[in-house]
């Protein structure tokens, strides 16, 4: 039998404690929005995972839409350049909204998104991320729930990819190193 894709990458966070935030804050946001339907944006094609294990354990009406982000191309690292390569189907319009992002990184794609979500006047707009690099932050954004600061690694895993690679593994890990393109 041959090595599973990523099995030989150092392990940042084991698949248990990604269960374990992921509850904690599937909890603390049920009490947030007790009594009021959600809108969760998933951001296409890290965050699918996280998503779909939050989305599980919320006490909530819950819907769910989807927007693709392009910023990162075939690099390892941002280009700067956002734009939206799919949009949401439905309106937002005076719902309570919360963007399911895999990692927090720039800080550029959250920053672009919160403009372009808050022209559709939702009732309210926070982010929630796996990951947050607060390390390699160019603007000033925060998210309202986050399930783990990390160090300035490149990580995979968990729906987090490298060309398109590792998406299927359990935990978080990281490659150590990353060429830059």
């Amino acid at each position: 039998m041959s090595e599973l894709p990523g099995s030989n990458l150092e392990v940042l966070l084991d698949a248990e404690q990604i269960a374990r935030r992921v509850r904690e804050l599937a909890a603390q946001i049920s009490t947030d929005y007790r009594g009021r339907p959600l809108r969760l944006v998933g951001i296409l094609k890290g965050a699918w995972v996280f998503l779909a294990d939050l989305a599980r354990h919320l006490n909530l009406e819950v819907t769910v839409d989807f927007l693709s982000i392009a910023s990162y191309g075939d690099n390892s690292y941002s280009s700067g350049a956002v734009r939206i390569t799919k949009d949401l189907d439905q309106s937002i319009e005076g719902l309570d909204v919360l963007v399911v992002e895999d990692i927090l990184d720039t800080g550029r794609t959250f920053h672009y998104l919160e403009g372009v979500l808050s022209a559709h006047q939702p009732n309210s707009l926070k982010l929630v991320t796996l990951l947050d690099k607060v390390s390699r932050r160019l603007i000033p954004v925060r998210a309202d729930y986050v399930g783990f600061e990390i160090p300035d690694v490149f990580v995979v895993g968990y729906g987090l990819d490298y060309h398109q690679k590792y998406r299927q593994l359990r935990d978080v890990r990281f490659l150590p190193s990353v060429p830059s393109v």
